[in-house]
C-alpha cells in the first residue's frame, strides 16, 4: 500500500477506523469506549485486559474485532490444570526419530487469554516472553511469533475463589486495564432483542495483517513536542511514593508506583488516541484520555487507601 505522504496515511487510519467500529457495532452493542481502547491498543502493539462480570461480550468482543481485521484468533481457556506447553507448544519425537517442535495455540496475531487469572503462576508466566519478545523459547530453540501479535486477556473481577491473582511483572506488560460496565437499560433492550431472534450479521473485512503492522510503523512516526512528551513521563513519575515528584496524596495512598513501561505506553496510546481523533500530534489532553487504563493496574493502594474506600482512578485523576 502506498499513499503520498504521511498525512493522506493518516486519513487512511481515519477512514479505516472508522469503517471498523461501524463493523464492530453491528455485533457489539454499546461498549464504544472499549472498543477504541482496544483498537488504540492494537495500533500501538500493545496488549489489553479486559475486566469485567459475566455476560458482558468481552469473548464476543475479541472475536469480532479478529475477524474484521482479518487476523488469525485463537481462543486459550485458562485453567486450574492448564501447563505451559498447552499454550506454547512442545517437542514431540517425530516418526523418523527426530524431536520437533510442535507449535501451540499461542502462534496466531490475536490471541484470547480467557479467564487468564484461572490458571497458576508457572502457566500465566509462560506468556511472558511472548508478550514482550513477540517470541517463545521452547527446548532451547527461540521461535518468533506471527505479527502482529496480541494478547487480549480477560478476568472476572466477582468470583475471587480458586484464582491466581496476575504477578506485577506481567499486569506491566499489558498496555491497557479496561473496566466493562453493565449496558444501559435502551442497549440492554437492543442486546436481548438481536440476541433471541433469528438475526444473522454479517461482517466485512476492513483491514489486513500489513495494513496493521504499516499503521504501526505509521503511529510510531508521528511527532511529539517537549512539552506533552514531559508531561507524560512526569504523569508516570508522579504515581511513585517518595521520589521528587511524588504528590502528598500519592505518598499516602499508594505502595508502589508505574514503572517506565507506562511513560512508552502512555506516549504511544497518546499518539494513537490523536491520530483516530483527527489530529496529526497528540497533547495533553491524549495523554489523559488513555492514563486511566495505562496507570490503574501499575499502581498498588496502600492498606490507608482501601481503608478509606480511595479508588486507584480517583487517586489518577488527581494527579492531571
Amino acid at each position: 500500500m502506498q499513499y503520498k505522504d504521511e498525512v493522506e496515511a493518516v486519513h487512511a487510519l481515519q477512514t479505516a477506523y472508522k469503517q471498523i467500529r461501524a463493523e464492530v457495532a453491528k455485533v457489539v452493542v454499546g461498549q464504544d469506549d472499549v472498543v477504541k481502547s482496544v483498537l488504540i491498543a492494537i495500533f500501538s502493539n500493545g496488549h489489553c485486559l479486559l475486566v469485567g462480570v459475566p455476560g458482558l461480550a468481552k469473548t464476543l468482543l475479541v472475536q469480532t474485532v479478529a475477524s474484521v481485521l482479518d487476523l488469525g484468533f485463537n481462543r486459550i481457556q485458562f485453567t486450574p490444570d492448564l501447563m505451559p506447553s498447552d499454550i506454547i507448544g512442545s517437542e514431540i519425537l517425530g516418526e523418523d526419530r527426530q524431536f520437533k517442535f510442535v507449535k501451540g495455540p499461542v502462534f496466531s496475531n490475536i490471541i484470547l487469554a480467557d479467564e487468564i487469572n484461572r490458571t497458576p503462576p508457572k502457566t500465566q508466566a509462560a506468556l511472558l516472553e511472548a508478550m514482550q519478545e513477540k517470541a517463545v523459547t521452547a527446548a532451547g530453540l527461540t521461535h518468533a511469533l506471527p505479527k502482529p501479535f496480541f494478547v487480549l486477556a480477560t478476568q472476572n473481577p466477582i468470583e475471587q475463589e480458586g484464582t491466581y491473582p496476575l504477578p506485577e511483572a506481567q499486569l506491566d506488560r499489558f498496555m491497557f486495564n479496561i473496566q466493562l460496565g453493565y449496558p444501559s437499560l435502551e442497549e440492554e433492550l437492543h442486546i436481548v432483542r438481536n440476541t433471541t431472534s433469528q438475526r444473522q450479521v454479517s461482517l466485512s473485512k476492513v483491514m489486513g495483517m500489513e495494513q496493521i503492522q504499516y499503521f504501526q510503523s505509521l503511529i510510531r512516526e508521528v511527532p511529539v513536542t517537549d512539552h506533552v512528551l514531559q508531561y507524560a513521563v512526569k504523569l508516570a513519575s508522579k504515581t511513585r511514593p517518595q521520589t521528587e515528584l511524588a504528590t502528598e496524596a500519592v505518598n499516602k495512598y499508594i505502595s508502589w508506583g508505574a514503572g517506565p513501561r507506562a511513560s512508552q505506553f502512555l506516549v504511544l496510546g497518546a499518539k494513537t488516541h490523536a491520530v483516530l481523533s483527527g489530529k496529526y500530534a497528540p497533547d495533553i489532553e491524549d495523554v489523559q484520555a488513555v492514563a486511566e487504563a495505562i496507570l490503574r493496574h501499575r499502581i498498588v493502594r496502600n492498606y490507608r487507601a482501601e481503608a478509606e474506600g480511595l479508588s486507584v482512578e480517583k487517586i489518577i485523576r488527581g494527579l492531571f
